[in-house]
């Protein structure tokens, strides 16, 4: 038997809102890198080796926190030296940040993302990049569970 997939958080559903209504991609970028500059900053002390994503073009981290539960839920941080790269991040923080490591593994994040045509429009080493970061939250969320 399949399973339904998950639903997508409300924060993720309301980037979809946005970009729907914002139909020039330029307008979609510059609301992407817009959501990128109001993620809280990174502490500096977390940008090390052992959160460093291997596989970006450019630098970047992302830092897990784990909160106890029932049920544990994963939340991470995270930052780039590339700005399309750090509102990149702040997409997937509203896919996946807060969820369960079960409903991280479930989700179908090429699936979600694709709801915002993002593929069409990244370069082939930030497509590369984003999927490096959805395998490191992947990762971290089989590790938590």
């Amino acid at each position: 038997m399949r399973r339904r997939p998950v639903p997508a958080p409300q924060a993720f559903e309301d980037i979809v809102a946005d970009f729907e209504f914002l139909e020039d991609w330029e307008d979609r970028y510059a609301h992407v890198i817009e959501m990128g500059k109001a993620m809280a900053p990174m502490d500096d002390a977390l940008k090390g080796p052992e959160t460093k994503v291997d596989g970006c073009a450019s630098q970047v981290w992302i830092a897990p926190e784990l909160e106890d539960g029932p049920p544990k839920r994963l939340h991470f941080k995270g930052d780039s030296d590339a700005l399309i790269v750090k509102g990149l991040i702040a997409v997937l923080h509203a896919l996946y940040s807060g969820r369960t490591p079960a409903e991280i593994l479930e989700t179908d994040a090429m699936a979600e993302l694709a709801r915002l045509d993002l593929q069409d429009h990244l370069s082939s080493q930030r497509s590369n990049g984003l999927k490096a970061m959805i395998e490191r939250l992947r990762m971290l969320a089989s590790a938590s569970a």
